[in-house]
């Protein structure tokens, strides 16, 4: 249990992030909403008159449920009210946060100090969260009326900004990592190897465990196994990625993590869906993420998003990289034509390196192949040449 805060989050302020029980996951990840609004409403109890006179008002409203644009969440104490049918009215699909243990309620100042009689104050209350999961608006559950206006004049995720102009993620873009012939190289290891379908890492009591879901991912991987083209990849990021990472993030990379040539095919639409690279135990040690496309020309579609950061697609020229934030919630968009190849790396230091030996048995041994939380070890002798 986290000890409770003693105000409410402020407008502006980042949400926390958190796990919570809902009717259709025993995990959903509320860091996975980025990218629209979403309105918590903290409920702490159905029953409450007050909490009963909002949901009525919330039922009756019938706001429009659009999940690109907006989508509400209530957060309660109790599990019956995952079943109340006024509760279930006034939040659509059953998007019911069960906080049983008042973890979230905590967290976000609702759940108050223990009083003499050894019991917590609830402060229901709601709050509206921009895409980027900061506060956008917020108000007291006895007006809601004011929530109901607020969410009805939500403007489009991507203007929430208002800034005049589309929104620019904070990625680095850096052409010329890879010279065509080693990219050419690193596609014939693609194409000489078995490719292996690739999968996605998820937390499962405790452990860091590999998962496969073709409607969460569709990608085919293939290991680097040759030492000698290892080493030629590693070299040049090292002589020309992270020189510019060190630049534009003021972050000396020492480590590297994964040696793998990826394959998302038009045929199937290859994708990945929007997710962040380091919220297991087993990944929380990893940076920034690194995508080198080794054949740009070749292939529609496949580019990257960052849903927090608007509609902006981006794509890295042939042996060029873009770099991101292992925090940032990101996704391969669709490969509507050809064979997308590109190469994967994670980079870190060795304050992270520290955190992956210290949650080392909190990832399962017998991953799926090509799981996003393989690891592979750099040669001995350049594993802290940067």
């Amino acid at each position: 249990m986290v000890t409770p805060r003693d105000r409410l989050i402020g407008l502006g302020e980042p949400a926390p992030w958190f796990e919570a029980q809902t009717t259709f996951n025993a995990r959903f990840a509320m860091a996975s909403l980025g990218g629209r609004f979403v309105a918590l409403v903290f409920l702490g109890k159905a029953e409450v008159p007050l909490c009963r006179a909002f949901l009525e008002q919330m039922a009756a409203a019938r706001l429009a449920d659009n999940d690109e644009l907006c989508v509400r969440f209530a957060v309660t104490l109790v599990a019956e009210d995952q079943a109340d049918p006024l509760v279930t009215a006034a939040f659509p699909k059953s998007r019911v946060f069960l906080d049983g243990d008042g973890h979230v309620s905590a967290l976000y100042g609702a759940l108050g100090r223990r009083n003499e009689n050894g019991d917590h104050g609830y402060r229901p209350h709601w709050l509206i969260l921009d895409p980027m999961l900061r506060v956008y608006a917020r108000g007291g559950i006895e007006r809601p009326e004011a929530f109901i206006a607020a969410v009805k004049a939500l403007p489009s995720p991507a203007d929430h900004a208002q800034a005049g102009v589309e929104l620019w993620a904070p990625v680095l873009l850096v052409p010329r990592v890879l010279e065509p012939d080693l990219c050419r190289t690193l596609i014939g290891v693609y194409e000489n190897g078995q490719p292996a379908v690739s999968g996605f890492m998820r937390t499962e009591n405790g452990k860091t465990v590999g998962k496969l879901d073709p409607n969460f991912k569709r990608r085919s991987d293939v290991t680097i196994q040759d030492p000698a083209l290892r080493n030629a990849v590693v070299h040049r990021i090292h002589d020309r990625l992270a020189p510019e990472i060190k630049k534009a993030f003021q972050f000396k990379v020492t480590r590297i993590e994964r040696y793998i040539v990826a394959c998302y095919s038009g045929e199937d639409a290859g994708f990945f869906r929007a997710h962040r690279d380091n919220t297991t135990a087993g990944t929380a040690h990893r940076r920034f993420a690194v995508t080198i496309n080794l054949n740009a020309e070749d292939y529609d579609g496949g580019e990257l998003r960052f849903p927090e950061f608007g509609q902006r697609r981006y794509k890295a020229p042939t042996g060029g990289a873009v770099v991101f934030s292992c925090s940032l919630l990101h996704e391969a968009l669709p490969v509507t034509r050809g064979l997308r190849y590109a190469t994967l790396p994670f980079l870190y230091d060795d304050e992270a390196a520290a955190v992956r030996e210290a949650n080392r048995h909190l990832l399962e041994h017998k991953q799926q192949p090509g799981a996003d939380g393989e690891q592979a070890a750099l040669p001995a002798d350049i594993d802290s040449e940067y």
